[in-house]
């Protein structure tokens, strides 16, 4: 089944492949942070959309779509458009160089992502792994 990028099918099954990838289990063991993904108004985006992850040692504790105001505080905040993200989980796009060359901005500490390299390709790899369909350019 393809899942809407983005929505919360999507982000479900990206919990979902993330939780079962054995590399993410392993490279991500020692990482802790939660995020807010924002996938920035563009095209067929019409309004920022912003996904929360909460992943700690190796593992997605909880991951939702953010409706209205949200009350986390998370440690990091990635924002680009849907085709860079869309460039990112076909494997066109380096995640780290996409944050070096700011394709993606980063809200964080960009030496704590530095460090987790593996861990950054792998969840990369993860959403990469869900059947994933985008909205059309309007």
């Amino acid at each position: 089944m393809a899942y809407l990028f983005p929505s919360q099918e999507w982000v479900d099954a990206f919990r979902a492949a993330l939780n079962k990838s054995e590399p993410y289990k392993v490279s991500a063991a020692k990482w802790e942070g939660d995020f807010y993904f924002v996938i920035s108004p563009k095209g067929a985006i019409k309004e920022p959309v912003r996904f929360y992850m909460d992943l700690w040692h190796g593992e997605c504790r909880e991951a939702y779509i953010v409706e209205g105001d949200d009350d986390k505080k998370p440690e990091f905040e990635i924002e680009g458009t849907l085709a860079v993200f869309q460039q990112l989980f076909d494997h066109k796009l380096d995640p780290i160089r996409a944050l070096v060359s700011r394709k993606l901005k980063l809200k964080g500490n960009l030496g704590k992502i530095m460090r987790s390299v593996k861990a950054t390709l792998d969840l990369v790899n993860a959403a990469a792994s869900v059947d994933t369909v985008y909205p059309e350019e309007a």
